[in-house]
């Protein structure tokens, strides 16, 4: 099974170009950046201040009442060490008041309201400043579904998505990402002592190998059992894959006309060059 690491200053070139091309090729030379505290949040901040400058790049704060004090210290600290512009917004208010009108929505639905509250402000910010959205999402969470819909996982552009979260934490390290946020357990900060991996029930490193085997090497599930992988967690791992694929997908378009939008306006002809 090949290895898991990456060549950290050719992947940190890449993205950084990748987002630097990417913006202002449509016309824009701002960035906005949703900033939790976690490592995810603040590698996308990283790159974007190093892409386009630290002038250039807004990160938002958005706590809830529950959050951590911590995340958002650590969010702030690492927009100071930037030297980027911040802005905090307090989705307390406007959670609370749709959740009066249904106070027994479970844990799911609470958190997957304030996701979406989070990136409709992130989208407003975006339009004022002028400014594109860069995603924070990687390709763990992407791969097993564990992202919102028109919440976290919405951007203009992500730097980090196809970087699975073990390799997410090596260039994090490698660029300079302060070490308390890299090693800290990830978590969506929706209410206390909630953690990624203890609703997930395994840890990304465990799950990245798996995810590595299966996506990238094209290994089938038996194979990567014969590998030494429990076989209960191998298939419950491709079953998320498999169930959550209509969130990496772009919503289908019922093809009528020779030219639908989904699938064939993609040439250069079609911009009229």
């Amino acid at each position: 099974m090949q290895s898991l690491e990456i060549d950290c200053e050719l992947v940190h070139d890449i993205l950084t170009g990748f987002v630097r091309n990417e913006i202002t090729k449509f016309g824009f030379e701002r960035a906005v950046v949703a900033m939790s505290g976690g490592v995810d949040s603040t590698l996308s901040a990283f790159i974007g201040a190093e892409a386009l400058g630290a002038d250039n790049v807004v990160g938002v704060f958005m706590p809830y009442k529950a959050s951590s004090p911590d995340s958002l210290a650590d969010a702030q600290m690492a927009a100071e060490q930037l030297g980027i512009e911040t802005m905090t917004v307090d989705i307390t208010p406007m959670v609370d008041a749709y959740f009066e009108n249904f106070p027994d929505a479970n844990r799911l639905r609470r958190a997957n309201k304030m996701a979406r509250e989070r990136m409709t402000i992130v989208y407003d910010i975006s339009a004022v400043r002028q400014a594109m959205v860069v995603g924070t999402s990687n390709k763990t969470e992407s791969l097993l579904g564990y992202t919102t819909l028109w919440g976290d996982m919405a951007c203009a552009v992500n730097p980090i998505g196809d970087l699975y979260k073990t390799q997410v934490r090596q260039l994090a390290r490698a660029i300079g990402v302060p070490e308390n946020i890299v090693a800290k357990s990830p978590t969506a900060d929706l209410w206390p002592g909630q953690t990624d991996e203890g609703e997930l029930g395994f840890t990304y490193e465990e799950v990245d190998k798996v995810l590595y085997a299966l996506v990238d090497e094209r290994r089938s599930a038996e194979d990567v059992v014969a590998r030494g992988f429990d076989e209960a967690f191998v298939d419950r791992v491709q079953e998320m894959v498999r169930g959550s694929q209509y969130k990496r997908r772009m919503p289908l378009v019922a093809k009528i006309s020779p030219r639908s939008i989904d699938r064939d306006f993609r040439y250069a002809r079609d911009w009229g060059r």
